[in-house]
């Protein structure tokens, strides 16, 4: 058997959903009382498909700012990121480049995809998928995709993409 070891990065605005998301992914439930994570937080997930053994490091990257400068020490080896942000708040472009530059700082052309979350949320939309995807295209992200933690929406659909 082949065995490979990936580390993710899952970063965004504090309050987009990343923890939810990676616990939904990891243990397979929903908390809606989930707090911000403080400086970073740490899920494992191991996969097995035919010969070949998967374990994601999937590293919650706080999204407060305040906590952004403890950040650069923790992207280096990452294989891959998720960037996430809020269906039903509208992303500031100078966020959103902040966080590509934290995730590509070791590495330029690290593959991020971006993760439009709470997708359950359909009357509070802020953004659709064509500005998504102008933001996806204006970055170089590898793709956009909508997920929810809630519904389980898209969320291990994302994960094996990324792979």
């Amino acid at each position: 058997m082949r065995n490979y070891l990936f580390k993710i990065l899952v970063t965004g605005e504090g309050g987009a959903g990343k923890t939810s998301l990676l616990r939904r992914y990891v243990d397979g439930f929903f908390d809606d009382s989930t707090i911000m994570t403080v400086g970073v937080e740490f899920f494992i997930k191991e996969i097995t498909f035919d010969d070949v053994h998967c374990s994601l490091q999937l590293w919650d990257l706080g999204g407060q700012k305040r906590f952004r400068y403890l950040l650069e020490n923790y992207v280096m080896g990452a294989r891959g990121a998720l960037l996430l942000f809020d269906l039903t708040r509208m992303p500031k472009i100078g966020v959103i480049l902040e966080w590509v530059n934290i995730a590509r700082l070791h590495d330029i052309n690290l593959p991020i995809i971006l993760v439009g979350s709470k997708n359950d949320l359909e009357d509070l939309m802020a953004v659709d998928d064509e500005s998504a995807l102008h933001i996806k295209n204006a970055f170089n992200m590898i793709d956009y995709i909508k997920t929810s933690a809630k519904s389980d929406y898209h969320v291990i659909f994302l994960l094996n993409f990324l792979l």
